[in-house]
């Protein structure tokens, strides 16, 4: 995040996931890295590192970034039961992309039973993230 960064940026795409995570802007520098994201936006980080918001870019889309407060009654919990999912034209580049910049294997890309290539990966923060690419 540069001094430059703003703390607000419009909104892409009609549904936001927002991610609590344990290091909001060190996920910010894995996604700009592993899946081209950019960073739109953040709040500068308190006295702690810990951030209230980034508001990225990702594959045409919005994706919120905060870190846990629980003095706010917001308790650190590891991510579970969601899925984020990316469409994209060519897997193989994402995943190697994605591999090279610190996510760890779950499913390599391999032709699905709907007719889509599709993988599975996890980040250094404990999200399970999917890649689709859709046939022809």
């Amino acid at each position: 995040m540069s001094p430059e960064t703003p703390a607000t940026a419009p909104v892409k795409s009609g549904l936001v996931a927002y991610l609590s995570l344990d290091g909001a802007l060190k996920a910010a520098a894995f996604y700009e890295r592993a899946f081209g994201a950019e960073i739109a936006a953040a709040m500068p980080p308190d006295d702690q590192g810990r951030t209230m918001h980034v508001h990225l870019y990702l594959n045409g889309a919005s994706l919120m970034l905060a870190d846990f407060f629980p003095e706010y009654g917001h308790a650190l919990q590891q991510p579970q039961a969601f899925t984020l999912t990316l469409i994209v034209a060519d897997i193989d580049a994402w995943w190697r992309r994605a591999i090279e910049g610190g996510a760890t294997p779950v499913k390599e890309p391999e032709e699905m039973f709907w007719g889509d290539r599709y993988a599975q990966l996890r980040d250094p923060f404990g999200v399970l993230w999917a890649l689709n690419q859709p046939k022809g």
